[in-house]
C-alpha cells in the first residue's frame, strides 16, 4: 500500500512539472544565445573540453575540439560564466544576454601548476554548476579530483582539510567533516538525496561512485538549509548532470579506465551526450568496478572484495522557457565486511545491495516581478541491502522506498535582498528491516519550507536562511516492547536558521563568519531499533522517547586568494543540547551474548577545532600545498550515568573523533607533465570515548604524476599515483576494524580518461 502511495506522489510531481511546462510556453520571456571560444592566453590555441556553466541558471556546456561552445535558449539578463579545465586557472566572466540576440565571447584561460584553484571564495562566486548547489564553498575538480580519485566518495575526499573517513574495509566508507558524520553530513547526487542507509551504520556504503563526477561540491551555512535538516557538518554534492540541461553542438562524451594494485582493482566508465535535433538531448552513463581483497603491510585482509556497477540514462527537452527531463539509474553492489575473530561474525559478512531510481525535473524561466525561475523535482528510489552470514543465511535485510518532491522558486530583488530561493520539500519513507528480534518496520513523512536570501552592501556579502521542518514517524504496529518500551507514533517540528557574512578587504583578502542553528528529528533507526546488527558487532537498542537533536554552530574564517596563492584559516565551535548517538554500554546482550548493547541516547556535547589550507606557486612551474585540521569533541556525563558507571568526571571525550591530521605536497610542472609528492600525517589519538582504544600516529609518503595531450581531436589525461610508497603499517582511528586490521599497504593506481 505504501509503495503505491510513493508511486502516486512521484507521478503527481512529474505531472505537475509538465503541466507547468505547458503553461510556461506562453508566459516566459524571450531568449538569446551565448556562444564563443575558449583559448589559451599564452599560445592563443583553442582549449578543448573545457567545462562551462552559467551561475544564475541551470545551464552547462563543454567546448568542442576547436574550443567552441554554444548555449541556446538563455533568457535575457546578466549572467556569470564560470569555466574550468584541467591545467588552467578557473575564470569568471559576466555576460549580458539580450532578446533574440547572440552574445559572442572569447574566454582566455591561463595555465597553472596549482591544483587548489578550484576552491572558490564565496563572495566572488556563490553559484555553481548545473544541477549543483547554489553556494558551494569548495569545489573539487580537475587535477585535484584526478589525483585523489579513489573507489569511494569518502576516500576521494579524505585528503581535504577537515575531512576524515569512517570505514569498515574498502567499500563501506562515509565522509566525516569536522568530527560530524551520519545524518549531520548530507550526501547528494545531482542535488538529490541518495536514498541509501549509509548514515545508519559503518558497514553500509554510499551508493555514489565518484569516478562519474564532473565535480564534487561541499556547502555549509545557509546554502545547506535548502537540501535538508540537521546537516550542520555540511552538504556534499556529486555532480553528474544525469538529466541534461543544454543541447551540445555535437556528440560528446568520455571514457575512463582505472587500475589499482593494492586489491587488483579495475574500473571502467563511459559517458555519452547525444543531441537529437535542436531541442532534445540524451545522456548515458555506464560504470563498473571490481576489486579483490586488499593487501596490508601485514598481509591480505580477508573478505574486503568489491563489485559495483552504476548506470544511468537521462533525456531532456530544452526550449526558451527552460527544460524538462527524466532519468533512470541503478546501482548494484556486492562487497565484503572483514571477519571478527573475537565474536560477532568470525567468517565475515557479505553484502548484496541494489538501488533503482527514477527522477523527473523541470526548470521554468518566469516573466514575473517577484520570481525568475521555477524548479519542480520528483524522484522515487527503491533500495535493498542484505547482510549474508556464513552458510548463506541472511542476518539482516534492509528494504527502503523513498519518494521525494520539491518546488523551488528563485527570487528577484526583495528589499535589500538581491537574490535567493524559497521552496517546499517533502519525503515519504517506507522502511523495512528483517532479521532482528523485534518488529522495526516503520514509516516516516517529512516536509519543509525554506528560504535563503542574499544581499551585497558595498564590500559586504550577506546570506541568511530559514528552514521549517516537520517529521512524523510511526511503526507498522504500535506495541509495548520489553527491550525499548512503548513503540508508537512520534511527531517532531523545528526551525533551523543560518547566517553568513563575508567582507572583501580587496587585494584577495576576505574575512567571514557563519552562524547556524540546526535541528534534526531522530531517525527510524534511533527510535525503533531492537536487535543484533552482526556486521558492526552490535546489539542496537533504540529509544522511542528521544527528542529532536538541536545544535548551535559558529565559524570564523579568513581567506587570501590570488592567481598564484591561496590561504584559509578557519576556527569553529558546535554545541548540541541533545546530541544523538549510539553509546556502547560495555554490557553483553542477554539475547546475543557475543554482542555488546549499543543504546541510542541524547546528551549535551561540544565540538571545536581549527583548519588551515594553503597553496603557493613558488616558481612558474613549482607549487606547494598543504592543510592541517583537528577537532576536539566532548559530551556531558549525566548524574545517572555517574551513579551507574562510577565515573567522576563531568565531561568525557566523544567517541570516533579524528586526530590532528594533515598533508603537504609539492607539484612540479613542465609542458603537459605534472610530477608531485605528498606526505600524509596524523597524530596519535589518545582522547578516547567509552571503551575506545588509542590509535598511533603515522606518516605516509605518496607520489603522483599526470600527463595531458590532444590527439585526433580528442583530449587525454593519464594519472599515475603511488600511495603509501613505503608500505607503512598505519591505522585509521575512525575505522570499525582498526583494532584488528591496518589500512591498505602500498598501491600503484593508474587512471586514464579520454574526452571526445
Amino acid at each position: 500500500m505504501n509503495n503505491i502511495i510513493g508511486y502516486i506522489l512521484l507521478a503527481l510531481t512529474i505531472h505537475l512539472s509538465f503541466a507547468i511546462t505547458a503553461e510556461a510556453r506562453e508566459t516566459t520571456e524571450a531568449s538569446g544565445t551565448v556562444e564563443g571560444v575558449v583559448i589559451d592566453a599564452e599560445t592563443h590555441e583553442p582549449v578543448s573540453y573545457a567545462y562551462l556553466h552559467l551561475e544564475e541558471i541551470n545551464r552547462t556546456a563543454t567546448t568542442d575540439r576547436d574550443g567552441r561552445f554554444r548555449l541556446r535558449n538563455v533568457p535575457q539578463g546578466s549572467y556569470t560564466v564560470i569555466v574550468h579545465r584541467i591545467g588552467y586557472i578557473t575564470i569568471n566572466r559576466v555576460v549580458i544576454v539580450s532578446d533574440d540576440e547572440t552574445a559572442e565571447l572569447t574566454l582566455e584561460m591561463r595555465p597553472t601548476v596549482l591544483s587548489g584553484d578550484a576552491v572558490e571564495v564565496v563572495a566572488d562566486a556563490e553559484g555553481t554548476v548545473g544541477s549543483g548547489l547554489e553556494h558551494a564553498s569548495i569545489k573539487i575538480i580537475g587535477d585535484k579530483l584526478r589525483r585523489d580519485l579513489d573507489a569511494t566518495l569518502s576516500s576521494t575526499l579524505s585528503n581535504q582539510a577537515g575531512f576524515s573517513e569512517r570505514s569498515m574495509g574498502v567499500a563501506p566508507g562515509r565522509p566525516v567533516i569536522r568530527g560530524l558524520g551520519d545524518e549531520r553530513v548530507l550526501i547528494l547526487e545531482d542535488g538529490q538525496r541518495t536514498g541509501d542507509v549509509s548514515w545508519t551504520s559503518a558497514d553500509h556504503s554510499v551508493t555514489v561512485d565518484p569516478s562519474a563526477a564532473d565535480e564534487i561540491q561541499i556547502a555549509r551555512g545557509p546554502a545547506a538549509l535548502e537540501h535538508g535538516s540537521g546537516a550542520i557538518g555540511g552538504v556534499i554534492n556529486v555532480v553528474r548532470n544525469q538529466i541534461p540541461n543544454s543541447v551540445p553542438t555535437s556528440i560528446t562524451g568520455s571514457v575512463s579506465m582505472q587500475g589499482s594494485s593494492v586489491n587488483r582493482g579495475m574500473m571502467t566508465a563511459g559517458n555519452l551526450k547525444v543531441p537529437w535535433g535542436d531541442d532534445f538531448v540524451l545522456n548515458v552513463d555506464l560504470n563498473g568496478r571490481l576489486g579483490q581483497d586488499y593487501n596490508t603491510p601485514i598481509g591480505k585482509l580477508e573478505n574486503t572484495y568489491l563489485q559495483t556497477t552504476s548506470n544511468a540514462f537521462g533525456a531532456s527537452y530544452i526550449r526558451s522557457w527552460g527544460y524538462a527531463g527524466l532519468s533512470g539509474s541503478m546501482y548494484l553492489s556486492e562487497y565484503g565486511i572483514p571477519p571478527d575473530p573475537e565474536g560477532g561474525h568470525p567468517s565475515g559478512v557479505d553484502i548484496e545491495m541494489s538501488k533503482y531510481q527514477t527522477e523527473g525535473r523541470t526548470e521554468i524561466l518566469m516573466q514575473n516581478a517577484f520570481f525568475d525561475l521555477l524548479e519542480v523535482r520528483g524522484s522515487f528510489i527503491r533500495y535493498h541491502h542484505a547482510e549474508i552470514e556464513a552458510g548463506g543465511s541472511i542476518g539482516t535485510q534492509y528494504d527502503m522506498d523513498t519518494t521525494t518532491g520539491s518546488v523551488k522558486l528563485r527570487t528577484k530583488d526583495w528589499g535589500i535582498f538581491e537574490d535567493g530561493v524559497i521552496g517546499a520539500w517533502g519525503e515519504f519513507v517506507d522502511y523495512n528491516v528483517f532479521g532482528t528480534t523485534g518488529d522495526p518496520n516503520s514509516f516516516s513523512w517529512s516536509g519543509a519550507l525554506f528560504a535563503i536570501q542574499e544581499a551585497d552592501i558595498g564590500s559586504l556579502h550577506l546570506e541568511a536562511g530559514l528552514r521549517l521542518n516537520h517529521t512524523t514517524t510511526w511503526p507498522e504496529r504500535e506495541r509495548q516492547s520489553p527491550i525499548i518500551g512503548s513503540v508508537r507514533e512520534r511527531n517532531f517540528t523545528g526551525l533551523e536558521s543560518s547566517f553568513s557574512g563575508i567582507y572583501d578587504f580587496g587585494r584577495g583578502f576576505f574575512l567571514g563568519t557563519t552562524l547556524m542553528h540546526s535541528w534534526r528529528a531522530p531517525t527510524l533507526e534511533e527510535l525503533y531499533s531492537e536487535g543484533p546488527h552482526l556486521a558492526v558487532y552490535a546489539f542496537e537498542i533504540g529509544n522511542p522517547d528521544l527528542d529532536a537533536e538541536r545544535g548551535l554552530g559558529t565559524e570564523l574564517f579568513g581567506r587570501y586568494k590570488t592567481d598564484t596563492a591561496s590561504f584559509e584559516l578557519s576556527g569553529y565551535y558546535n554545541y548540541f543540547n541533545n546530541y544523538l548517538h549510539a553509546q556502547d554500554t560495555d554490557q553483553p546482550s542477554p539475547i546475543e551474548p557475543d554482542l555488546n548493547e549499543f543504546q541510542f541516547v541524547g546528551t549535551q556535547a561540544t565540538m571545536y577545532g581549527l583548519e588551515l589550507t594553503s597553496e603557493f606557486q613558488l616558481l612558474s612551474n613549482l607549487a606547494i600545498d598543504g592543510n592541517l585540521s583537528f577537532t576536539i569533541g566532548d559530551r556531558v556525563v549525566s548524574e545517572e550515568e555517574k551513579e551507574a558507571t562510577g565515573l567522576t568526571e563531568s565531561e568525557q571525550p566523544l567517541p570516533m573523533m579524528p586526530p590532528l591530521k594533515g598533508n603537504i605536497g609539492v607539484n612540479y610542472s613542465f609542458n603537459s607533465f605534472i610530477l608531485g609528492s605528498r606526505v600524509r600525517m596524523a597524530a596519535s589519538q589518545n582522547r578516547l570515548g567509552e571503551f575506545e582504544t588509542p590509535t598511533d600516529g603515522y606518516t605516509i609518503l605518496d607520489l603522483n604524476a599526470q600527463y595531458r595531450f590532444n590527439w585526433g581531436g580528442t583530449f587525454h589525461t593519464v594519472s599515475l599515483n603511488a600511495l603509501n610508497l613505503l608500505n607503512k603499517e598505519h591505522y585509521n582511528h575512525l575505522s570499525q576494524v582498526k583494532d584488528l586490521f591496518p589500512e591498505p599497504g602500498r598501491s600503484v593506481n593508474l587512471l586514464y580518461r579520454v574526452y571526445f
